[in-house]
């Protein structure tokens, strides 16, 4: 290991001995809360090409985003994980063999023969400017921590007088099932100053979102989270924080939503609906904390053609029937979840498309406010928000059951309406009419979304 680290170290070294690094102007953006007004919406090729996408697949969900998504809120467009891995595989992740490419401070860069356009010391600044041309956001995930190899070779920590990797280390609650990186050890001197390096460096490649992995479970990462905040305050660009993945202990609550714009409430959730019922569950205790340019994550949307190259199961296009694809997008909707859409986008059907750009229920998810809810009996999941501008009352009723199921409430038991309101079902608009109750049958796994007004 020591050898190749060397090796690498070495590469590293002569590559961008000739590249003077950028100065980063250190500006005031204010509180961090105020970079996501709204939950994020984006793209995450996690989904379909796992640790193995390419600069030509980014380019092309860019593309597709700008074309056909951008007037509806979509705006992000990220590189998940190990992009600095240049022999990285499908169905889970090469730890035999991995060539890593780092620079001599000991992080890491994107591998030149998967982005091309990161050759000569560039990093991500030419894919961030292509998708900033577009009128688009750029993110990109990381593991938290730092890598072994620079631990091994000693490197440099950018901006000390002399500390190595090797001195702000340790091995305490090191990730599970990737073997990347050490725990930056908050105690250290040097430590801080790593993030800090890191996140400059972030942030002259243009960076708007960065989505950082191990970081609350099984183990909550307190002191690692509070030296990332840090660091991204100090960088002088605004960087959108995601802490992945869950499930967040809810005791954590206060401090991980005065530190992220967005966590993870549950592990990874794919196209088997009980994962989505697993969510369901998890999200009751996080209602109260939904809001203020900070969010409670579902994760991604696992819909349309995913796993192409994927780390869960083979090629295919969503396993969730149509009436689970409905529930599963009403249901982050309508909790105001970030939406980071896992399926590739050149790819999508009509079907698909139209789930991303309803214009009422992409205004409920924006504008909805008091996310909370109605009760959960039986089965039946019911679930309201009000719209903040309008006053507009939201119902999302969800069956979790695998049975044909009947449900029934008075606007004035479950939502304190009193008297007839109008109704209108939000995905299809149809008109209910004026009425003082809403009751149905809902398939096995369907649901039904209604906006209510005077």
């Amino acid at each position: 290991m020591k050898k190749i680290s060397v090796l690498i170290a070495a590469m590293a070294l002569a590559v961008l001995a000739a590249c003077t690094p950028k100065t980063v102007e250190i500006q005031q953006f204010g509180d961090f809360r105020d970079w996501s007004p709204t939950p994020p919406m984006g793209w995450n090729s996690w989904d379909c090409y796992g640790p193995t996408v390419v600069e030509s697949e980014v380019k092309a969900n860019a593309d597709y985003m700008a074309e056909n998504l951008a007037e509806y809120g979509w705006e992000y467009v990220v590189v998940d994980i190990r992009w600095f891995v240049e022999n990285d595989k499908a169905g889970g992740y090469n730890q035999t063999d991995p060539r890593y490419v780092i620079d001599e401070w000991g992080r890491y860069q994107p591998a030149v023969n998967r982005f091309p356009s990161a050759a000569d010391g560039k990093g991500f600044k030419e894919l961030a400017d292509y998708i900033h041309g577009k009128g688009l956001k750029f993110g990109i995930h990381i593991m938290r921590g730092i890598p072994r190899i620079a631990v091994d070779a000693k490197m440099p920590v950018k901006g000390t007088n002399g500390i190595t990797a090797d001195q702000i280390y340790n091995t305490e609650h090191l990730c599970a099932w990737l073997r990347d990186n050490y725990t930056v050890d908050a105690t250290k001197p040097g430590a801080q100053e790593y993030y800090n390096s890191i996140f400059d460096l972030y942030a002259s490649w243009g960076v708007d979102y960065i989505k950082i992995d191990d970081l609350s479970a099984p183990f909550y990462h307190e002191d690692e989270i509070d030296m990332i905040r840090k660091a991204i305050d100090q960088c002088g660009r605004p960087i959108v924080l995601s802490t992945s993945p869950g499930a967040t202990p809810v005791a954590a609550a206060q401090h991980v939503s005065t530190h992220a714009n967005l966590w993870r409430m549950v592990n990874d959730v794919w196209d088997i609906w009980r994962d989505v019922t697993h969510l369901m569950r998890v999200a009751k205790d996080w209602y109260p904390y939904i809001g203020d340019g900070t969010w409670p994550d579902c994760d991604m949307i696992p819909l349309g053609h995913i796993s192409i190259r994927g780390e869960r199961g083979a090629e295919r296009d969503t396993r969730l029937t149509k009436d689970e694809q409905y529930s599963l997008m009403t249901f982050f909707t309508i909790f105001r979840s970030p939406l980071m859409f896992g399926g590739d986008l050149p790819s999508n059907d009509e079907f698909t498309l139209s789930l991303l750009t309803n214009e009422e229920v992409l205004k409920m998810h924006r504008e909805g406010s008091g996310v909370h809810e109605v009760s959960d009996e039986n089965g039946i999941l019911a679930v309201s928000s009000t719209n903040s501008r309008t006053g507009e009352v939201y119902l999302a009723v969800f069956n979790k059951n695998n049975d044909e199921s009947p449900f029934s409430f008075s606007l004035e038991d479950a939502l304190a309406l009193k008297g007839a309101h109008k109704v209108v079902t939000m995905w299809d608009g149809q008109k209910v009419g004026k009425v003082r109750e809403l009751s149905g049958t809902l398939r096995p796994h369907a649901c039904t979304l209604y906006k209510i007004s005077k």
